[in-house]
């Protein structure tokens, strides 16, 4: 497992007061058992460690609790899930702001949370200011594929081939506990095959989308115009919108123009940590096109984007008409 927790973790079992929050649960879980097993013996974890939940338990059970001392060891380790409901119950979070203010030397309190959208309560506040905290927001779909392929070669030592962790991804959404328990699936189909394909993905029963919108990002990169028209139709019927997929080919082609401009290492400075696996394919993309040529097809896209937030036509319409467009100077250049 990758360590969820580098900054928090560097200190050692330090004990201390953590608060994990953001909408991730599985990086949030897999950092909860990082710090327990960084403050915790084995032989003794049985006897040192609780774990509750914030709405199933009393002020004075969490105060017993938190008060009991360790067994034959250096420190106990209380994590407490779901520590927003203490929000608003005056007394829990008392005593928890109390222990922040003042830790217990042997004790290590793990509080996990989900702060509900547009809060502005100063419970939050302090605990993210005075404890050791660490946020997991929702990682974003474009995050997704490269996170994928980091995952099946950490847990698994298997290379994900990008086609097939860009399906999973379409197909399954960003929420990693999912996502993690198909790549052990998809592990347990490829065997003792090192490599994680797109075939291995279908045979283990996913419903893979008939457009991959990244792919369709790539059939523009790579100028196969005509192929792109008609995967626009089938993209919007599986629900994307025309500003979404204006903005994704925006950032798509700005990357090519980045590289035509100032070479694959600039690209690779910008990308982030889960995308940098694109540099390679962006790059071979940038070959087939010049600077001029970017620059039209993004003014042509912000165009688009004005008319389909104003026009009465259909966002197909307005995509399918930049992409002839396009294939339109490709034919008089030719």
């Amino acid at each position: 497992m990758n360590n969820p927790l580098p900054k928090v973790l560097t200190q050692g079992s330090s004990g201390g007061v953590f608060f994990l929050y953001g909408e991730d649960e599985h990086r949030k879980a897999e950092a909860v058992q990082a710090l327990v097993e960084a403050h915790l013996d084995p032989g003794t974890r049985d006897f040192n460690l609780d774990i509750v939940e914030a709405s199933d338990v009393s002020v004075d059970d969490l105060a017993r609790i938190l008060a009991t001392p360790p067994m034959m060891a250096e420190r106990r380790v209380v994590v407490v899930k779901g520590t927003e409901v203490f929000a608003g119950a005056a007394r829990s979070r008392d005593l928890i702001l109390g222990l922040v203010e003042n830790p217990l030397p042997d004790l290590a309190l793990i509080l996990s949370a989900r702060i509900p959208e547009r809060s502005k309560a100063k419970f939050y506040q302090t605990l993210i200011k005075r404890t050791q905290s660490v946020e997991f927001a929702s990682i974003a779909p474009e995050d997704v594929p490269g996170w994928l392929m980091e995952e099946a070669k950490a847990r698994f030592g298997a290379t994900m081939e990008p086609d097939a962790a860009r399906a999973l991804g379409q197909a399954i959404g960003t929420d990693l506990g999912i996502l993690s328990r198909e790549i052990e699936k998809l592990a347990a189909v490829a065997g003792a095959e090192s490599r994680i394909t797109l075939e291995h993905v279908r045979t283990a029963g996913i419903v893979l989308l008939k457009q991959d919108r990244w792919k369709w990002f790539d059939l523009v990169g790579a100028r196969r115009f005509r192929e792109a028209v008609a995967g626009v139709r089938v993209l919007l019927n599986q629900g994307e919108s025309g500003v979404g997929l204006t903005v994704g080919l925006s950032t798509h082609l700005l990357r090519i123009g980045l590289v035509v401009e100032s070479g694959p290492r600039a690209l690779e400075e910008v990308l982030p940590p889960h995308q940098r696996w694109l540099s390679r394919q962006i790059g071979a993309q940038a070959g087939g096109w010049s600077a001029d040529a970017i620059r039209s097809a993004i003014l042509g896209l912000l165009r688009v984007d004005r008319l389909l937030k104003a026009s009465s036509l259909s966002d197909e319409h307005h995509l399918e008409e930049w992409l002839l467009a396009l294939m339109s100077r490709e034919d008089v250049a030719a």
